[in-house]
């Protein structure tokens, strides 16, 4: 039975009706409907929702939660629970230290920030491309034109797969994180494995210079992967490039469409666009993952018990006034944005170097070449929750020249 039956000592005010991957309101703001839910209820609630599980609405708990494995396990970080037990072999997403560690490591030595700096020109050049090929139209579907294409491009480039295959390892991914979609997370996930597995097999035979046979064709550490252990690491790598910085596109984009004061000021210097993207990222935090209680506690004011699951939806760290002042407002000269947009502790985002990038490089090259523009479909625009948030169609419209 995957249902967990709600807590007997449960307070009326602990008890919420909300579906976290579809709160009142999500379709016209995303983060606007988490920040009503933080707003209206304590710190922690319970859901019956999704198979029964409690929500952190609060960024100390977020943040608390996810770096803490000792009594919060990343099994289980997808919900509903049956969904996420179906998931609980990816490597190294559902493992904890000290095991989590030596696949960690693989990842943070080929996505060091040292790497990615060598990777920028690539970035610019293709963000310039992409911009190029579109800016005399004076309109865009931004989502389908740029961000679903940049960072895939990117991450293909960097795994060695044809650009040609872009398209349905897209839809494969985007299958995976929004549960209630035309295949089940179970059926995209095997399509996903047996489409890399030739891959897999043939690059840890002969290794190449590619991320892939870095990670799983050379011995590390005084040993090798497995064949499964590689071709479940490559799995979750590959759905992780090709998911988070496309979604976040769209929303640091809105937001850029509609805060002229802040376009300007970035035209006029681009050397701001790293503190903008940090604020962005604090602002539009966009995933939503799950921890497993490991043993029977009080724990702020509740009592969680062993195998219950606590959402954790990164969004209200950087929307909590208790971490950052005036929170819904995005300022350049914040002086210390905290949230959570890339997790905490050891399951922190490897790739968050790489997202920096991506994103400061598209508002530089954007605004070199289109410093005013605006939404032009304002009132049909839908915003969609997730495991990762996203928007679905972003149609900017600007003077053509």
């Amino acid at each position: 039975m995957t249902h967990m039956e709600r807590p007997a000592d449960l307070q009326p005010d602990r008890l919420v009706d909300a579906d976290i991957y579809d709160l009142p309101g999500m379709e016209r703001g995303f983060h606007d409907a988490w920040k009503r839910l933080q707003d209206a209820n304590p710190d922690i609630v319970w859901t019956d929702r999704n198979e029964g599980h409690w929500i952190a609405l609060r960024g100390e708990l977020v943040a608390e939660i996810l770096a803490d494995h000792e009594r919060f396990s990343s099994r289980i970080i997808i919900l509903p629970r049956s969904a996420g037990e179906e998931h609980s072999g990816l490597i190294p997403t559902t493992i904890d230290p000290p095991e989590h560690r030596w696949y960690r490591k693989q990842l943070n030595e080929n996505l060091s920030l040292k790497f990615v700096r060598e990777l920028e020109p690539d970035i610019r050049a293709l963000a310039g491309e992409l911009i190029d090929g579109f800016v005399a139209d004076g309109e865009t579907e931004f989502i389908a034109s740029y961000s679903a294409i940049l960072p895939i491009r990117i991450f293909l480039q960097l795994i060695d797969l044809p650009q040609d295959d872009a398209p349905r390892l897209k839809y494969l991914t985007d299958m995976m994180t929004n549960p209630g979609s035309e295949m089940t997370m179970a059926e995209a996930r095997d399509e996903m494995a047996a489409y890399l597995l030739p891959v897999v097999t043939r690059r840890m035979e002969t290794p190449g210079g590619d991320m892939i046979s870095r990670m799983v064709g050379r011995p590390f550490e005084g040993r090798s992967m497995t064949a499964e252990e590689a071709l479940v690491l490559t799995l979750q790598v590959l759905v992780a490039g090709m998911d988070t910085v496309v979604n976040f596109l769209g929303f640091a984009m809105l937001h850029l469409a509609r805060d002229g004061d802040m376009r300007a000021r970035l035209a006029a210097d681009p050397d701001l666009a790293p503190r903008a993207v940090a604020e962005l990222f604090r602002r539009y935090g966009s995933v939503t993952i799950a921890r497993l209680v490991r043993e029977d506690m009080d724990y702020h004011g509740i009592r969680l018990r062993a195998g219950d699951l606590v959402a954790c939806p990164t969004v209200v760290h950087g929307l909590d006034e208790r971490e950052n002042d005036d929170p819904l407002r995005v300022d350049i000269d914040r002086a210390r944005p905290r949230h959570s947009a890339f997790g905490q502790g050891a399951h922190r985002c490897p790739g968050q170097e790489l997202a920096r990038s991506e994103v400061a490089i598209t508002l530089q090259e954007w605004l070199r070449r289109i410093p005013d523009f605006q939404v032009a479909n304002a009132d049909v625009l839908r915003q969609a929750g997730g495991i990762n948030a996203h928007i679905d169609r972003l149609v900017l419209q600007w003077p053509a020249p």
